[in-house]
């Protein structure tokens, strides 16, 4: 039965006025109300039953935004869907927001929802723990999927139940019993779309691709299998799609050749095979906290592409001609053959970095002369190329990543805040190089389609609300006449908020005040690291805009006529939206792993910053882990109070108590909540 009605299954969160919906609004009729404005857009709905539209087309001449949906007047329409609704003019009073009623449903989510198979009286039930879900599903005749009672699945919503005022779904995935790791996992990736396991065919299609590279092949591609190649990936990496090769350079003025060899996927993958129509849906791998999900099958990911030491490897490569201040006086684009002579971790090439003697990798064995001399001067020339960048105007962003250490069932174990080192940013630094000289390469010829990672600069109320918000903290911004004087000024701030208790969320601000980075044919720029020109080419095996790029990169080298601009944008708005999806997945593994480490520490007190402040409570992360929580307003009970948006602050209005964002707090851990992934902090004293 439902958790917040056993008696009853129409009893959760049920809004009066539902149960017509079908009739009257979930196909293509529609109610026409005089004198108000229509807009369509995707609904946002909470735990609660009421919504607010996400407006995505305007049909009136008033803007409209923000607009409220109480739950009488949603007539069935549900998170996620695509819907119209009827806005009546009128006076805006006490501050409130415009309100509407869902006239039509346009189309229903695709995006299942996770939860607790319930048999009763012959009838099934999902339960589901989604905040965006006030009701339970009903299961329809025949769509079990072979679920058993008490199994958690996926459940896509098709319907409406008129009789019992519920929603009608069909089970797509039965993802096995509540609390196993594997469970939680797959439930995770379902509840984003996104796919964990690959179909038989394509499997199959893998498997057959031969390991064998044909001479004719190699003698086409320029050898680099004498020259010094290595490869550094974390320590548990095993798709290694990018290798870096130096040497002495022969170039008039140059001194270093820097090869960026990348696995050349396109050579095994071709367009519109069963592999490549898997990898566009996909469009990227997927990092949970104890397992990758690869956009491309194993053999390939973890075989064929890899730049496994020892092993002769086709790349597509970035060759430079550098001077050692860093600057680039030649490029070079094309196919490659490479053999790389070590595989370091990260933590292997920053001790070679340290001048420690005889470092033996875990991948490789010892590292070779000639590559702990070359890692050398790239850490030098890197950081000639990190200090242009950074004078350009591009952000320094720096924010600690947490990496939540798991043993072989998926138990945490330790949650450890990583510390970035030096052979981090050397790598970054080639890879941006790379990607950047390939964007403007392209964008040199006579405009091409292409695909490009834009940034666009932030909205000039964005940088205003932002200033405001520092000021707070005594930070005097300087108002300045371009965004990129406005970066300049942003990486002040940064670096004298760095020790400061107030950084984190100054960060975490920051970034919400940027526009999102995505992918496009519209080539304006990449604002947050100051290039024209940018690209994403240096991960093939784990993004599917980078085997794009291959592809077009190669099609220009030969001289062939332009790709379809049409369709390369509308391939670039579906790969921003699986990456963007990839991301919360990895984001709700990591907190679902958090909340399963506290869970035995429920009682136990911490120190802790506040790291943000809303109207309905404050976060705090500990100190020593980083592990977030919420301590809501309501159960601070001492006084009664008020969220100020301006400062950014909660105050009491009795007793004039005062919170703000770093503000160092003790904590207790009152509740662990895995369903809902939420952990909830008490306030000591």
């Amino acid at each position: 039965m439902s958790r917040r009605n056993q008696t009853s299954r129409k009893g959760r969160g049920k809004p009066s006025g539902n149960a017509r919906q079908e009739k009257d609004y979930g196909n293509s009729k529609s109610r026409r109300r005089s004198k108000a404005v229509e807009c369509e857009g995707t609904l946002s709905m909470t735990r609660e039953g009421f919504a607010f539209l996400v407006v995505t087309k305007q049909n009136g001449a008033e803007p409209v935004e923000d607009i409220f949906l109480p739950a009488r007047k949603l007539n069935g329409a549900l998170h996620g869907d695509l819907v119209r609704v009827a806005v009546i003019s009128r006076n805006a009073r006490d501050g409130k927001k415009k309100e509407g009623e869902v006239v039509q449903i346009l189309e229903r989510s695709k995006r299942p929802y996770i939860g607790i198979l319930q048999l009763v009286d012959k009838q099934a039930y999902v339960i589901t723990d989604s905040k965006n879900m006030p009701f339970d599903i009903e299961v329809m005749r025949g769509k079990l999927a072979g679920a058993q009672n008490g199994e958690k699945v996926a459940i896509l919503v098709t319907g409406w139940n008129n009789k019992n005022n519920l929603p009608l779904g069909k089970v797509l995935d039965v993802l096995g019993l509540p609390g196993e790791n594997n469970t939680e996992m797959h439930a995770i990736l379902a509840e984003f779309g996104l796919p964990y396991r690959f179909s038989e065919e394509v499997e199959k299609q893998a498997e057959e691709i031969s390991a064998e590279i044909p001479g004719d092949e190699l003698r086409q591609r320029r050898d680099f299998r004498d020259i010094p190649t290595f490869t550094i990936d974390p320590a548990d990496a095993k798709d290694f799609d990018d290798a870096l090769s130096i040497r002495h350079s022969d170039k008039k003025g140059a001194q270093w050749e820097v090869g960026v060899h990348i696995a050349d996927v396109s050579y095994y993958v071709a367009p519109d095979t069963l592999i490549d129509t898997s990898a566009f849906e996909r469009g990227n791998s997927v990092y949970l906290v104890d397992r990758t999900v690869p956009m491309l099958p194993e053999k390939l990911s973890n075989n064929l592409c890899s730049l496994r030491p020892g092993e002769e490897k086709l790349c597509f490569s970035a060759v430079f001609e550098l001077n050692d201040q860093g600057q680039v006086l030649s490029r070079w684009f094309g196919r490659t053959v490479i053999r790389s002579a070590s595989r370091m971790s990260y933590e292997e090439a920053q001790a070679v970095l340290n001048g420690v003697e005889n470092v033996s990798t875990a991948g490789s064995g010892p590292v070779p002369r000639e590559i702990r001399e070359g890692l050398a001067v790239l850490h030098k020339l890197a950081g000639k190329l990190r200090d242009e960048r950074f004078q350009k105007g591009a952000i320094a962003f720096e924010r600690p990543e947490v990496k939540v250490r798991v043993d072989e069932t998926g138990k945490p174990l330790a949650v450890i805040v990583k510390e970035t080192i030096d052979s981090n940013w050397l790598i970054e630094e080639f890879m941006l190089l790379a990607n950047k000289e390939v964007a403007a390469f392209v964008a040199g010829k006579k405009s091409p389609a292409f695909v490009y990672r834009v940034h666009e600069p932030p909205a000039e109320d964005k940088m205003t609300a932002f200033r405001d918000f520092v000021f707070h903290f005594g930070y005097n911004m300087k108002k300045t006449k371009t965004t990129r004087d406005y970066a300049r000024e942003l990486n002040k701030l940064l670096d004298k908020a760095r020790e400061k208790p107030e950084a984190g969320g100054i960060v975490i601000m920051a970034l919400r005040s940027m526009a999102r980075a995505h992918y496009t044919t519209h080539n304006v720029g990449h604002y947050g690291l100051a290039f024209d020109n940018y690209t994403h080419f240096t991960s093939p095996i784990r993004r599917y805009s980078d085997l794009m790029v291959h592809r077009l990169l190669a099609l220009y080298l030969r001289g062939g006529q332009s790709a379809d601009q049409g369709a390369l944008e509308t391939r670039c708005l579906h790969l921003s939206q699986r990456e963007q999806l990839a991301m919360d997945a990895e984001r709700a593994s990591i907190k679902y792993k958090m909340v399963e480490y506290m869970q035995d520490k429920v009682g136990s007190e911490f120190n802790g910053t506040i790291s943000g402040l809303t109207e309905w409570g404050m976060y705090v992360e500990l100190d020593e882990t980083l592990i977030e929580g919420m301590i809501p307003v309501r159960e601070m009970t001492d006084d009664y109070y008020v969220f100020e948006k301006e400062s950014y602050t909660l105050t009491g209005t009795h007793t004039g108590r005062h919170f703000e964002l770093g503000q160092r707090v003790r904590v207790m851990v009152e509740r662990a909540n895995l369903e809902q992934k939420q952990l909830d902090y008490k306030l000591i004293n």
